[in-house]
C-alpha cells in the first residue's frame, strides 16, 4: 500500500472545494430562478391579470354574499356620474346593490360588484388610468364613500 504524497491529496482537496462550490453555485442559482419565477409578475409590478382579479373578486363576493336586505325597508335607486360613466346602485335600507355600468366612450368596465352588500364598488378604466368608486347606504340612499384614481405607469416592452 502507498500513502498519497502531501501534493496528492492537496490537489484532491482542491479538486473537491471547486467541486463543491459549483454545486452550491447552481444551487444557489436555481433556487433564484425557481423563486423570480414564482413571484413572477410581482416582482415587475404587474399585478394579476384581469381573468385573476375577476376570478377573487368572485369568490370574495361567495363568501361574504350573506347581507340581504330587509324586504320592509323603501328601494332608493341612484345614478351616479363621473366621467367614467354611470353606476347605477340601488339601496334597501343599509344593504347595497349594484344594478349596472354604463361606461363612456372610451372606457370600460373592469368590474362591479353586484352584492347585496353593505358597499358596492364598480373598477372603470381608459389606457392607462383606471377609476374605482364605492358606494354604501347611507340612511337607505346610495352614497360615495371613496373615487379613487390611477395612473399605470408606461410599460416599455
Amino acid at each position: 500500500m502507498s500513502t498519497p504524497s502531501p501534493g496528492r491529496a492537496s490537489s484532491r482537496r482542491k479538486v473537491g472545494y471547486a467541486v463543491a462550490w459549483l454545486l452550491a453555485a447552481s444551487i444557489a442559482v436555481t433556487v433564484g430562478v425557481v423563486a423570480v419565477n414564482g413571484i413572477g409578475a410581482s416582482i415587475r409590478d404587474r399585478g394579476p391579470t384581469v381573468n385573476d382579479a375577476i376570478r377573487q373578486a368572485q369568490l370574495a363576493e361567495q363568501r361574504e354574499g350573506s347581507a340581504s336586505p330587509d324586504p320592509d325597508d323603501p328601494r332608493s335607486r341612484k345614478e351616479i356620474t363621473e366621467d367614467f360613466g354611470v353606476f347605477v346602485v340601488e339601496c334597501q335600507g343599509a344593504i347595497a346593490t349594484g344594478v349596472r355600468t354604463e361606461p363612456a366612450p372610451e372606457w370600460h368596465t373592469v368590474s362591479y360588484e353586484t352584492g347585496p352588500d353593505d358597499d358596492v364598488d364598480a373598477v372603470f378604466a381608459k389606457k392607462a388610468e383606471s377609476i374605482e368608486i364605492e358606494v354604501f347606504c347611507n340612511r337607505g340612499v346610495p352614497t360615495v364613500a371613496d373615487l379613487e384614481r390611477k395612473t399605470l405607469p408606461e410599460i416599455d416592452d
